[in-house]
């Protein structure tokens, strides 16, 4: 059992990282906080990703489509297929991005 702060998790680039194989866990997490502009390129994952959306307007793209998603919003994202979201509103982004996998395995594109 772990009980940890956010502020414990390593911060890269614009998320605070929960590696589920670090702490027993069989999932990880992305917790984000992106300034306007702020994204990831797109990208794959051999696993399900979920993003939820908690404050914010992101646009985010899977496969072909790309819709513009608000607080609350919920996208549930295919194993291997390319995507990519980007803070597109005037306000920080805050999601969660949870990961079917105990580790970050990421192929850019």
């Amino acid at each position: 059992m772990s009980f940890l702060h956010l502020e414990q998790l390593p911060f890269v680039g614009m998320s605070h990282e929960f590696v589920g194989a670090n702490q027993g866990a069989p999932f990880s997490a992305y917790i984000v906080t992106a300034k306007p502009g702020q994204g990831p390129p797109l990208h794959t994952h051999p696993y399900v990703e979920v993003a939820f959306t908690l404050e914010g307007t992101a646009t985010i793209t899977v496969g072909e489509e790309a819709r513009e998603v608000k607080a609350s919003g919920i996208v549930v994202i295919p194993a291997n297929t390319p995507h990519r979201f980007v803070n597109t509103g005037d306000t920080t982004l805050r999601q969660i991005d949870i990961h079917a996998s105990p580790k970050f395995v990421q192929t850019n594109l």
